[in-house]
C-alpha cells in the first residue's frame, strides 16, 4: 500500500513513495494479457487535452494543503473539491495500478506514456478501503469519462478526512508540459482541465 496522503513523510518515506509511483507500471512487465476493448468512445476529448475526473471546483495543486501533493513531490497537477462521487478517466488511458487494500487511488498511463495518479482524499489510505469501490480492472484500456472509482463522501467525512481529490502527473518527462485550468466548476468527463502547451 502506498503511503500517499500522509501529511508528513520522512525523507526516506518520500523516496519510497516516489519510487512506487515512478515505477507504477513495472509490475505489468512480462504480462501478455490482451487489453479489453476501449469503452465510452463517444466521450473522447481532443488529443492533448485532459477532462475533469470529477465534478466540482478545480483548484491548483498547491492549495491542497498537505505536505506531499502541495509541494509537488509526486509531480505537478490539479485538485478537485468534489460534488460527485465517481472518479472518471481524464483521457484515453490504461489502468496501470490498483491498490486493492485501500482502493483510494489509481495509477494511469496515457497513450503518450505520461503517468497519472488520481488520489481520492487526504489520509484516506487509513480507511482501508471502507467506502471505496473500483469500477475497472488492472490492464483495462478506457476512454475519457469511463468510471474508475466510486467513493462514499459521507464515510470519508465521518472518518475525519477530506475528500479533495488530486490528479498528479507522476512521470511526464520529455513529453511536453501541461497547462492546467483552475478556478472554475468542472463537469466530470466534459470540462477540459489540462492541455498540452504548444
Amino acid at each position: 500500500t502506498m503511503l500517499v496522503g500522509q501529511k508528513k513523510l520522512s525523507a526516506a518515506d518520500r523516496g519510497t513513495v516516489e519510487g512506487e509511483v515512478k515505477g507504477m507500471t513495472a509490475e505489468k512487465e512480462g504480462e501478455e494479457a490482451a487489453a479489453p476493448e476501449p469503452q465510452n468512445e463517444d466521450k473522447a476529448p481532443e488529443k492533448g487535452k485532459l477532462v475533469a475526473y470529477l465534478s466540482g471546483k478545480v483548484i491548483p495543486i498547491e492549495e491542497v494543503g498537505d505536505g506531499v501533493f502541495s509541494a509537488k513531490i509526486l509531480g505537478d497537477g490539479i485538485a478537485i473539491e468534489p460534488e460527485s462521487d465517481t472518479v472518471v478517466a481524464p483521457a484515453r488511458v490504461t489502468v496501470a495500478v490498483l491498490m486493492q487494500e485501500s482502493r483510494h487511488a489509481v495509477g494511469l498511463v496515457m497513450e503518450d506514456g505520461r503517468e497519472l495518479l488520481i488520489h481520492v482524499g487526504l489520509d484516506t489510505v487509513q480507511m482501508n478501503g471502507d467506502g471505496f469501490e473500483y469500477l475497472v480492472k488492472q490492464g483495462d484500456v478506457v476512454e475519457a469519462g469511463t468510471p474508475l472509482i466510486r467513493f462514499d463522501r459521507d464515510k470519508i467525512q465521518k472518518a475525519g478526512k477530506r475528500d479533495i481529490t488530486i490528479m498528479a502527473v507522476t512521470d511526464g518527462t520529455g513529453r511536453g508540459a501541461l497547462r492546467y485550468r483552475t478556478g472554475m466548476d468542472a463537469q466530470a468527463g466534459k470540462t477540459v482541465v489540462a492541455e498540452m502547451e504548444e
